[in-house]
């Protein structure tokens, strides 16, 4: 192993190797126990043989294991691991490497590697606006590897789970994990891993007749599977979404233009195993990680519940398994936010349905109530008048929902997770028709901001016992920066029946 310093101090490392040894799911992807006598690390949750304390060394990311000469482990595999959602309103510098971090998380932002004569690192750089050479410098402080090294470390664990999970040939798992050229991805992949693609494939079990792809989604509990489906299922629109006995399904689109792929998906909740087991349809496997991304982001996988539950345990007491939903789709999440404005979930969810009835996709799939895709950007730009209106849909949300999807198609807004989120919800405020109550509610759900506050939001209000924008934004100053958790248990508390009433 090349001699890097350890990442924790002994006190930290200690802890770490009890919650290892206890196998305790709370703190998975939080840390990685990398092994000296083996040469790999692995999940806190593995469950092999606790290795001796002395042969172990704890690293907070899976690049810093990597960087070190470790190899991910082929059992707990690290790829699976819910990914680690920190977030910062201190320093400038650790928000600006924790923002480019969100950005290499996030397959729909990843650039092309070579694009432009330029690597990923150079091009997320300029994205958030700084020098290449200033993003390394804050990144190497703040995670101890450079952005490169992270980038890579994403790129070739997609990769792995691409190869155990999917069929699809190395040049289409090259491509799909962001490498130029299946020579470079081979290289890197031996480089790291010490065996080729095909290889670590040939180790994995064989399922010849296994039909779409199946993946294990981790989380760290607690998770309150039940609260996550009903919101879902309550605002499930008719066409692209369908709910059973603890499942969700869905249609789903990846990517624009000829580019894009397009298919299915369904998730069902394995409480405990601390996972959700993702199906997905053939069509979609070229785009996995991104497809895997959105489920992630969908379903608030990847949130630490202990600096959350620390901040508003006292004051929702029954919510510490509560997550916030997000989207699978930006767009469409912001499309529902309009159609929501000032009226109920059912009246939303029945305007919903209707515009994917008029203006979706015809897709086929083998999900019962899975017959479109949501309408695209191009679609709603163009939409007429009096069409959106027969839908049911007033003036003032047909202007709103056109000037958004101009937006959207033009490439002038970008709703997704690691967004720019005071510049993206000012972009969205200066649309016709959108105000603060949209814009907070998109950067809660579709740009995953965990302090994102809808002051306006009547029921809040309510569920808060305050009167007025005002006095519910000075009653959450004590939930920053995790407010949009609070609004979620806000919510599920008001919607509980009184305690000895039947639910």
């Amino acid at each position: 192993m090349r001699d890097a310093p350890p990442v924790l101090d002994a006190t930290e490392s200690d802890a770490c190797y009890l919650a290892m040894k206890a196998r305790d799911a709370r703190f998975d992807g939080r840390f990685f126990t990398a092994v000296t006598s083996t040469g790999i690390y692995c999940r806190p949750v593995c469950r092999v043989k606790a290795p001796r304390r002395e042969n172990c060394r704890f690293f907070r990311h899976a690049a810093q294991a990597e960087a070190a000469g470790f190899r991910p482990c082929l059992r707990c595999r690290p790829e699976l691991a819910p990914r680690a959602a920190a977030w910062s309103i201190e320093d400038a510098s650790r928000i600006l490497a924790q923002q480019a971090a969100r950005l290499m998380d996030e397959p729909d932002a990843w650039p092309a590697e070579g694009t432009a004569g330029a690597p990923g690192a150079a091009a997320v750089a300029a994205r958030i606006g700084v020098s290449d050479r200033h993003l390394r410098r804050i990144f190497e402080a703040h995670f101890g590897v450079s952005p490169l090294q992270y980038l890579q470390t994403r790129r070739l664990l997609a990769a792995k789970q691409l190869l155990a999970d999917t069929r699809l040939p190395v040049a289409e798992v090259a491509r799909a994990s962001g490498f130029a050229s299946v020579r470079r991805f081979q290289a890197a992949f031996a480089a790291h891993y010490g065996l080729s693609p095909a290889a670590l494939r040939r180790s994995g079990p064989a399922d010849g007749s296994r039909q779409g792809t199946q993946v294990r989604l981790a989380w760290r509990p607690p998770y309150d599977a039940a609260a996550m489906h009903g919101f879902l299922a309550r605002r499930a629109l008719g066409g692209v979404e369908a709910s059973g006995d603890g499942s969700l399904a869905r249609t789903l689109r990846v990517g624009h233009g000829a580019q894009a792929r397009s298919g299915w998906l369904a998730v069902r909740f394995d409480a405990e195993g601390h996972q959700a087991l993702l199906d997905v349809s053939d069509a979609l496997a070229p785009v996995l990680p991104a497809v895997i991304s959105r489920v992630r982001a969908w379903l608030d996988l990847d949130a630490d519940p202990e600096p959350i539950n620390a901040a508003l345990h006292a004051s929702f007491p029954h919510g510490d398994g509560v997550r916030v939903p997000g989207a699978p789709d930006s767009f469409e999440l912001a499309v529902r936010a309009v159609l929501g404005q000032q009226v109920t979930v059912a009246a939303a969810r029945t305007l919903g349905t209707r515009l994917v009835a008029a203006f979706g996709e015809p897709v086929a799939t083998p999900v019962p109530g899975l017959t479109h895709l949501f309408p695209a950007p191009e679609a709603l730009a163009g939409a007429d008048g009096d069409a959106l209106g027969r839908l049911g849909i007033v003036r003032q949300r047909q202007a709103a929902l056109r000037a958004l999807a101009c937006e959207v198609a033009a490439g002038r807004l970008a709703l997704h997770p690691g967004a720019d989120v005071a510049a993206t919800c000012a972009a969205l405020k200066a649309l016709p028709g959108i105000g603060d109550w949209t814009a907070q509610y998109i950067a809660m759900r579709a740009l995953r901001w965990p302090d994102a506050f809808p002051a306006g939001d009547v029921a809040l209000q309510k569920a808060l016992g305050v009167k007025g924008a005002r006095a519910a934004e000075a009653a959450s100053q004590p939930w920053r920066p995790w407010r949009s958790y609070a609004v979620l248990r806000a919510w599920h508390a008001a919607a509980l029946p009184p305690q000895g009433l039947p639910s």
